[in-house]
């Protein structure tokens, strides 16, 4: 049997990270992924965060397979054929050093990612599923693969396998998660000449825009809808729990069909010719969630320790920074000869001195505010469509005319009890 220092189960952004910080702390490292490469089955909207990813490579955008540089954020509320839209640009996050983010396709960066594990030292063993954890009495040791003669051994395994928590399950780390605390998101890549994307979306060459969608995207459900720009395509893109699917009978595939037909999303998307087609499973159950997230040689990241943060469209930057505390947290264990549950602690204790679980708690409330209400993106987005065609409206009524008629709309549709207690609902769960 081959022995590891680490294991790093799974290929995505977390376990890569996880790779990279404990190869270049010397552990001999080896990443398990269950696909032809790393990338190939990993799904996300798209984004990519300047800041956490610097933090696992340094530098990374002077080499890394990069769509644009996110110059504009907006946000979209859909009511109908209606929209109403805020948003933020600032020129400088085109411009090194100044990234905030950029837009990325995971097949080619989670690819080029795995090359910075591999230059680091790590050992990247692809179309290998993973079965199950092998013990020494209560020890953790290493991991038993689906390969005759598979078993590997390891001083500590990190559980990077995404939604899909199977491994974490067996380990008595986790609970397979229950419809209601995961989200399925499809999205497709649409393919248009770059002068045509930066037309559409007032950019200058090598600008991208990004644009959530909230309300009628979504058919009022739980979940939210995106538009992402890359070098010569879009990703456009929609999830929703999947408990509120089930309950509503929406496939993925009419949901993303509803979005793209709107007539805002569907002049964006004019002429583009379908390329790929994705689907993925998401968690989204938060800081309530949260598993347990070690034990003696062993630590969850990423996905599989529920660090999505979807109110922000936050998930990759959590991963990396998760990932790569856990990868500097099993080299320091190793080092000290303590790989107990109680060395793997440090890793729990640094995450909650990090943003990763301290934006999670802030959020906590939030989310299941939301899906206990859903009037919130079903009549808001309304209120807040009619509202915006009152005003703009120019057809000779006065202005205190038109504001009394906006009010007198917005208590038809949601009493001034119903105003308030939606108001204080929402402060608390924020508090």
């Amino acid at each position: 049997m081959e022995n590891f220092d680490v294991i790093v189960v799974g290929g995505g952004p977390a376990g890569l990270s996880a790779a990279i910080s404990a190869a270049k702390a010397g552990m001999k490292t080896a990443v398990i992924e269950r696909g032809d490469y790393p990338g190939t089955k990993n799904v996300m909207g798209g984004v990519l965060y300047t800041q956490a990813t610097n933090e696992v490579a340094p530098d990374f955008w002077k080499e890394a397979p990069l769509e644009r540089p996110v110059i504009e954020q907006r946000y979209a509320f859909l009511s109908k054929d209606e929209i109403f839209t805020a948003g933020y640009r600032d020129p400088a996050w085109g411009q090194a050093p100044n990234y905030n983010a950029h837009t990325v396709l995971r097949v080619k960066f989670d690819r080029w990612l795995a090359d910075q594990a591999i230059k680091a030292g790590a050992m990247i063993i692809t179309e290998t599923l993973v079965e199950d954890l092998l013990y020494h009495g209560d020890d953790v040791v290493g991991v038993r693969t689906g390969r005759s003669e598979g078993d590997l051994g390891a001083k500590v395994v990190i559980i990077a396998e995404g939604a899909n928590n199977f491994l974490a399950c067996k380990a008595g780390l986790a609970k397979p998660l229950r419809p209601e605390n995961m989200a399925v998101v499809v999205k497709e890549i649409i393919e248009l000449p770059p002068e045509k994307i930066e037309d559409r979306f007032c950019l200058e060459p090598h600008e991208g825009a990004t644009i959530e969608l909230f309300g009628d995207s979504t058919a009022g459900m739980m979940g939210t809808s995106f538009i992402y720009t890359n070098k010569n395509s879009i990703s456009v893109g929609v999830g929703a729990m999947v408990s509120a699917m089930s309950e509503k009978g929406w496939s993925p595939n009419d949901l993303l069909e509803h979005l793209k037909a709107k007539p805002y999303v569907r002049r964006l998307l004019q002429d583009g010719e379908t390329k790929e087609y994705l689907a993925h499973l998401i968690p989204e159950g938060g800081y309530n969630t949260i598993p347990k997230l070690y034990r003696q040689g062993v630590m969850v990241v990423g996905d599989t320790a529920m660090f999505v943060n979807g109110l922000n469209r936050e998930g990759s930057n959590l991963a990396m920074i998760s990932g790569k505390i856990a990868g500097n947290v099993a080299a320091e264990a190793i080092k000290s000869g303590d790989i107990s549950s109680q060395g793997m602690s440090v890793y729990e204790t640094r995450l909650r001195d990090s943003f990763v679980i301290k934006d999670l708690y802030k959020f906590r409330k939030l989310m299941p505010f939301i899906e206990a209400n859903p009037h919130l993106l079903g009549e808001y987005p309304e209120i807040l469509n009619q509202a915006a065609r009152m005003y703009f409206t120019a057809d000779g009524t006065p202005k205190e005319k038109v504001f009394s008629n906006i009010m007198d709309m917005v208590f038809k549709k949601r009493t001034k009890s119903g105003l308030a207690k939606d108001m204080f609902n929402a402060w608390r769960a924020l508090k």
